[in-house]
């Protein structure tokens, strides 16, 4: 494949990618979805554009460190287990308010939307340091092939 259309595909691939993993880890409490499924899309997404450019512009893309994503989520899941217990419930029951949206419609949120939100960071920051790691392997590979090792 021609780099060319390659590097304009991610680029206008990756942004919707995104979207769409967000969307799937909404919804994923009441539907079909939820934050490992929307991770492992936002993975994908920035996958697509490693194969196209190469790792330092999908760290740059990214802005954040896979590690520190990984704990971000792990805080959040523990979060939403330990919220419940503020209130006199058991760890990881689902707290659930009702929030007024848009055009007169009633949003339901709740703590199982953060537990899919901690989930989509750790997916997402686990694969995305896989993908890196990778790249240094390679890396790694080729300056020992080039001094003859």
């Amino acid at each position: 494949m021609n780099p060319v259309v390659l590097r304009t595909v991610a680029r206008m691939m990756t942004p919707v990618l995104l979207l769409l993993s967000l969307v799937l880890t909404v919804r994923g409490h009441n539907a079909p979805g939820g934050g490992f499924v929307g991770g492992l899309l936002a993975a994908s997404a920035f996958f697509l554009y490693f194969i196209a450019s190469d790792a330092r512009t999908v760290q740059r893309l990214v802005r954040a460190h896979p590690v520190i994503l990984m704990a971000v989520g792990l805080l959040v899941i523990l979060g939403s287990g330990t919220l419940p217990m503020l209130f006199g419930r058991p760890f990881l029951t689902g707290l659930w308010t009702r929030v007024s949206g848009p055009w007169g419609s009633e949003i339901d949120l709740g703590t199982p939307l953060l537990f899919d939100l901690g989930v989509y960071l750790v997916v997402f920051g686990t694969t995305l340091s896989f993908m890196l790691s990778m790249e240094k392997g390679s890396e790694e590979e080729e300056d020992n092939e080039r001094r003859g090792a």
